[in-house]
């Protein structure tokens, strides 16, 4: 195996991505399939003609339990390791696929088939909510420095794959006359997550993990099966330069453990850095992306393309844009730095946004609107894949120390999940009563996300990620207004209490009061 790497020029780190980052594939399947089986003559024969609200649960439902076990799965990652964390997850996501296969089979009834195929992708949800957070932190965590944005991109190329081959399998069975039309996307699903969850236990260990649980033998001897340089691991990665290592002690265990895990994420000097994380993976959901994702057919149909086979052939070109601008963008990665390409994407992404809830505010759409409408969405989405879709998990795990990286990275994806949930249920139901109105919350979130990138977002790209050396300081970045806030005076109750109980203790003495100069205000969160 390592002659043959050597022969094609693949670093052996890469190729353990690769295979751990195809969890985004089965991440990608769904979104791209979920809401074209929906909407398949064979699946409501099998489960009845679903209305508006029950279709958008069906699609969502899947992202509630993902949110709530996402919330500890930074824990299990820590505790279990990042490949064990990832084959458990493919574990639980491949038994509520099968689920999923088998609803409706033996004669049963409409609703019962319909409860089973929620409880299946509850159960796949939460399988999802375990393994995704891991495979993004081994990406990251096995790649050298100069190629962190590339490697960290892998699992987005797996994502786009998974997108873009649900279309087509669902365009390709929709015409089969019988229920395999809707059951093959499942079967699927479930092959890929057994293989996956069989061969994963096999790789090598994240180094920095290992370093993390005091392997340190092993995190070396890790360094160079993968083909790293052992300068690039820090030892002690929570440990400022020049300070003696002292030993960890006896860990809490149980829900005390998630608690300190997460108070430690909120820590002075983590606490700005946390927050951003979150509000990014919030905002990037909230900008609409799997409105677009799980209901392209309807989108496509409410924007002229009336035919079900053409709905479903432009989702399929989706697939295809997004796989191929998601492999420009994973070569451009570490080119571009993380905060430019996040503010001007954006800014592109929200006027394609807005000019479409203008053009559906309209009395009436001509023809040529209807294409405007199209070619809007591709701009949006091109924009989305080369920044948004690849760059913000990459920051969110390039922020944070080693300590706190896998339970920011779980505790992030609560959050986008939580806010995936709110755009997949609420997108069928809002584009029935307003078909503009979607559009407009869309841009309106990716407005704000905007300007908090503008005066907030710090640089991650080529930034040390162990410890003390990130220097990651959230410092206000625009410059009048960082004068304005330098100008004011300091707003910590602390420095004003002690100062004054300071001064009236010397008038007390019969001292001269010292003067105390007023403390430079700081920016940082």
């Amino acid at each position: 195996m390592a002659s043959m790497l050597a022969k094609l020029h693949i670093p052996y780190y890469v190729l353990c991505a690769t295979i751990v980052s195809i969890g985004g594939f089965i991440f990608g399947f769904d979104t791209g399939s979920i809401g074209s089986i929906t909407l398949m003559p064979e699946f409501e024969v099998t489960f009845g003609k679903l209305d508006s609200t029950i279709q958008g649960l069906l699609v969502s439902i899947i992202l509630i339990p993902a949110a709530i076990v996402s919330f500890g799965s930074g824990s299990i990652s820590d505790r279990l390791s990042r490949t064990y964390a990832t084959s458990l997850g493919c574990t639980v996501y491949g038994l509520g696929s099968l689920i999923c296969c088998v609803a409706g089979l033996n004669g049963q009834s409409q609703k019962s088939a319909l409860v089973m195929v929620f409880i299946g992708r509850s159960i796949s949800g939460a399988g999802e909510g375990i393994f995704l957070s891991a495979v993004t932190v081994y990406g990251i965590e096995v790649a050298p420095h100069r190629a962190r944005g590339r490697v960290g991109c892998i699992i987005q190329l797996w994502i786009t794959s998974g997108i873009m081959l649900g279309y087509f399998t669902c365009y390709g069975s929709l015409n089969i006359a019988s229920s395999v039309s809707w059951r093959l996307p499942w079967i699927m699903q479930t092959v890929v997550c057994a293989s996956l969850a069989t061969v994963v236990p096999f790789l090598p260990h994240s180094p920095r993990w290992l370093v993390h649980v005091q392997r340190i033998d092993e995190a070396k001897a890790n360094m160079r099966r993968l083909g790293l340089n052992e300068d690039e691991l820090a030892l002690n990665p929570d440990t400022p330069a020049g300070t003696e290592v002292v030993e960890p002690r006896k860990e809490e265990k149980g829900w005390r453990r998630n608690v300190e895990q997460f108070k430690a994420a909120f820590a002075p000097g983590l606490r700005g850095r946390t927050l951003l994380a979150l509000f990014m993976l919030g905002v990037q959901q909230l900008a609409g992306i799997d409105g677009v994702l799980f209901y392209a057919p309807t989108l496509f149909k409410q924007a002229g393309l009336d035919s079900q086979n053409a709905s479903f052939l432009a989702s399929g070109v989706t697939g295809i844009v997004n796989l191929v601008f998601s492999i420009l963008g994973q070569q451009l990665s570490d080119r571009w730095g993380r905060r430019p390409a996040l503010i001007f994407g954006g800014i592109i992404m929200a006027i394609a946004m807005t000019v479409i809830g203008i053009l559906y505010s309209l009395p009436s759409l001509s023809s040529a609107g209807q294409w405007g409408v199209i070619a809007l969405i591709f701009v949006y989405f091109i924009s989305f894949v080369l920044t948004w879709a690849i760059l913000m998990r990459i920051w969110v795990s390039e922020s944070q120390p080693v300590h706190t990286r896998a339970s920011v990275s779980s505790l992030a994806l609560t959050v986008n999940w939580g806010s995936n949930f709110i755009v997949a249920f609420t997108t069928p139901i809002f584009l029935e009563a307003s078909p503009s109105g979607p559009y407009y919350l869309w841009a309106g979130c990716i407005w704000v996300s905007v300007v908090v990138f503008a005066i907030f977002l710090p640089e991650t790209k080529g930034q040390s990620i162990d410890g003390e050396e990130q220097n990651l300081a959230l410092d206000v970045k625009v410059g009048w207004l960082k004068e304005q806030l330098e100008k004011r005076p300091p707003l910590s109750r602390r420095g004003t209490s002690w100062t004054a109980v300071e001064v009236e203790t010397e008038k007390k003495e019969g001292l001269e009061p010292k003067k105390v100069e007023a403390p430079v205000p700081q920016a940082e969160v």
